[in-house]
């Protein structure tokens, strides 16, 4: 008996490398997954997985992973008129971002994966 063509195999135009659609930039590019729902208004969501670029330059409205003295976030970046962090959640305040603090940015976000189910 012989194997039987999948009634896809048409429709099938090559194989996907998520590598090759995802990541522009492999040897700054990382992933790291999300916890909590400070920014569900961007459809991040806890247990997600994120692709963070370090090689792009944040800008306005950048979605960044940073450090603010030794804690880390992901946040929506705001540079003018003053630097802030802002969750993309009704519950959480912005977080001010002065002088003293340590503020690093560690990567822009570019991807969101997520489960379907």
């Amino acid at each position: 008996m012989g194997a039987f063509p999948s009634p896809a195999q048409d429709y099938v135009e090559q194989r996907i490398d998520l590598n090759t659609l995802l990541v522009k930039h492999p040897s700054a590019t990382w992933f790291v997954r999300a916890s909590g729902h400070a920014m569900s208004d961007a459809n991040i969501h806890d247990g997600d997985l994120l692709v963070v670029d370090s090689a792009l330059s944040a800008r306005e409205g950048s979605i960044v992973i940073v450090s603010v003295d030794g804690e880390f976030s992901v946040r929506k970046l705001q540079l003018h008129p003053t630097l802030r962090l802002l969750p993309m959640s009704p519950n959480r305040p912005a977080v001010e971002v002065n002088e003293e603090e340590n503020l690093e940015i560690f990567g822009v976000v570019t991807w969101i994966i997520y489960a379907a189910a």
